[in-house]
């Protein structure tokens, strides 16, 4: 099993988005998704919510996560959204960086855009690896 990590600051929006579009995309027997954030928030941001709702997938039973060590140590690929020097490095582990906006507090057109950047690199990513849901 392939386990993606998506890492930002507070694990309120764009990582959490990044999972959730993975673990519906990817095929369940070669990959899954984890998220966390180097200063987890109290919650999953309101719009991020909504918009994520809009292509029904449902966080609202999502809480913001620590992204520690260990965890990105059990990691294959770790893949960053603008946690700068305070990610994790982990010898070893793959990493990339995906310099995405952050959707907190942003108007909800702004935040399907967002979204939809986010699901345009989990599909590129899905599908370079062989992991897309068939």
């Amino acid at each position: 099993m392939n386990t993606v990590l998506f890492a930002c600051v507070h694990n309120a929006g764009r990582s959490q988005m990044a999972a959730a579009l993975f673990n519906a995309l990817a095929d369940p027997a070669k990959a899954r998704a984890l998220s966390a954030g180097t200063e987890p928030g109290p919650r999953v941001h309101p719009e991020v919510l909504e918009a994520m709702k809009e292509l029904g997938i449902d966080l609202s039973r999502a809480e913001p996560r620590k992204l520690t060590p260990e965890l990105a140590a059990g990691a294959h690929l770790l893949i960053t959204m603008g946690c700068g020097e305070t990610c994790p490095v982990v010898p070893g582990l793959r990493k990339d960086d995906w310099p995405l906006e952050d959707p907190k507090g942003r108007p909800i057109e702004r935040v399907r855009e967002i979204r939809a950047e986010v699901e345009r690199r989990v599909r590129g990513l899905l599908a370079a690896e062989g992991w897309l849901r068939g």
